[in-house]
């Protein structure tokens, strides 16, 4: 990433001053927030020093986009658990103004090369774009809220078998398209897992002496807010804890939670949790039954595991029966009982509010698409008759 040339002018020349910290501006709903938000943060913090994240109200998110999912208070703290967040800012206005980047002294936003409207059709970040204080970041190929969602309401196990399942095809088919045509938005695509993202997002810190080595397995399916609330009582267990999670594969999550879980495959599972402030590393596809080796290995000190339910393991023994026996198991109560299932009913409950607000997305999107393209026309034409 680039750091802006111009923000070294400041060290009046010498290197031994340090050059000032360059201030970066992120604002969303982050309704539903997902690796490809976490993805958006960290690009963001990597073309600064220090990164302030806005969140707007449950107020002025209904009034521009219908009401979300989550409340303020729980997409404040879901975003204050991502490791690129420096600040949070509550209740940031919708649309960035120049005002709020020098309220908070940043040199410049962020925003994702999507296009953002208010109620009235207008860009949001007009204004930063006109005085050169807007830089762009990729979107997340592969994840949407959008994607999700249409995940969660087709109940089945398409989505992780078998991707060309005529279900799923013409799922994706339908989800995020309008009664003309498709937005390039707000469509369905496959995330594509490469070790580069995996390096991007993991900490890279090692178990450094005298840290206490916790290790928690699950699935953190769709990794929400009762995740966060326990990863951070595990993470009070200890001055210096050193939090593994160990993912269980697709494969074995289904076998335990049925349906079509998990929403999330095990390579977006990794991203969301290594995103995680609280978490060190990642066990990608841990064993289901907790072994000697496998607490040998990590010279783990400590088990833990939430209030949920254990499902036994293939024999029908208790996956949690060696640590217990060590005296290393620990049942934490994180005081937060929503699970993936809870929000899987919460969205479906809001789906024909969802449904309606895409296709009013979508609507939004084509019109913009639409009055791009024809002043382009009205410009060749302009051209030509010039040329004439």
């Amino acid at each position: 990433m680039m750091k802006n040339g111009h923000h070294h002018a400041g060290a009046g020349g010498s290197p031994e001053k340090r050059r000032r910290t360059v201030r970066v501006w992120c604002d969303g709903c982050y309704d539903m927030v997902h690796y490809g938000h976490s993805n958006q943060l960290r690009q963001a913090k990597a073309m600064g020093d220090y990164l302030i994240v806005g969140v707007h109200t449950d107020e002025e998110i209904s009034k521009h986009k219908g009401p979300p999912v989550f409340t303020q208070q729980e997409r404040y703290k879901m975003v204050r658990a991502i490791k690129w967040v420096d600040e949070l800012v509550e209740g940031a206005p919708y649309v960035t103004t120049l005002q709020t980047l020098d309220k908070y002294s940043c040199d410049f936003c962020v925003h994702g090369d999507d296009i953002t409207l208010t109620v009235d059709g207008k860009d949001t970040y007009e204004d930063v774009k006109k005085t050169g204080r807007y830089r762009e970041c990729n979107r997340t190929q592969g994840v949407s809220t959008t994607d999700l969602v249409g995940r969660m309401l087709l109940m089945t196990k398409a989505h992780h078998s078998n991707i060309a399942s005529s279900d799923y095809q013409q799922h994706t088919d339908n989800f995020g398209k309008g009664p003309r045509g498709s937005s390039p938005w707000t469509g369905v695509s496959q995330f594509l897992q490469t070790s580069q993202k995996i390096i991007q997002f993991a900490s890279g810190q090692e178990p450094q002496p005298g840290d206490t080595i916790i290790y928690v397995a699950g699935a953190f399916d769709l990794f929400h807010i009762g995740h966060v609330d326990f990863l951070e009582a595990v993470h009070k267990l200890s001055e210096k804890p050193y939090i593994i999670v160990g993912l269980h594969f697709d494969q074995e999550v289904n076998r335990y939670k049925g349906k079509n879980y998990p929403i999330m495959n095990i390579h977006e599972r990794t991203l969301s949790v290594l995103a995680c402030r609280h978490v060190s590393e990642v066990v990608i596809g841990a064993p289901y039954t907790i072994t000697k080796d496998l607490l040998d290995h990590f010279k783990v000190d400590l088990v833990c595991h939430g209030k949920t339910e254990v499902f036994p393991d293939r024999g029908g023994y208790d996956p949690y029966a060696v640590p217990k026996k060590k005296g290393i198991f620990r049942t934490v109560d994180s005081g937060n009982s929503l699970t993936t299932d809870n929000i899987v009913q919460r969205i479906i409950k809001n789906r024909l509010l969802y449904e309606a607000r895409n296709q009013k997305k979508e609507a939004k999107e084509l019109a913009v698409i639409q009055a791009i393209k024809s002043r382009e026309e009205e410009k060749a034409k302009e051209r030509t008759q010039a040329v004439a």
